[in-house]
């Protein structure tokens, strides 16, 4: 399991990837990806998210549509914390920088903050 913060600058949303030496643009999230950040993010600008290529409970669900031929892969999220949402989404080849691969299934989950002071 790995915890990915995400930031939103000037309407965009990013991965934070400081080890991450190639362009930034690379990193933006695009195509259904910044929408499910935005959900997600809940109005605030940035965003932590489990992700995770093992089912967890509590945890939603991206199951994959189809590896792209010129990068990237689509992939699909029909329920959201109960909510039917139905969302596709592209991910790009920073995926793969991040899990290795582009699993069949990425379960993941907002990061919660433990204790509210």
């Amino acid at each position: 399991m790995k915890l990915l913060r995400f930031y939103k600058e000037e309407k965009k949303w990013y991965i934070d990837l400081p080890e991450w030496t190639g362009r930034k643009s690379s990193l933006q999230m695009v195509s259904g990806a910044d929408t499910m950040l935005g959900y997600m993010a809940e109005g605030k600008n940035e965003v932590s998210v489990y992700v995770s290529m093992e089912e967890h409970e509590d945890f939603n669900c991206l199951e994959l549509i189809n590896i792209c031929w010129f990068n990237g892969a689509y992939y699909r999220v029909v329920m959201y914390e109960k909510y039917y949402i139905n969302l596709k989404m592209w991910l790009c080849n920073v995926t793969k920088h991040v899990l290795g691969e582009f699993p069949e299934k990425i379960y993941f989950a907002k990061a919660r903050e433990l204790c509210n002071n």
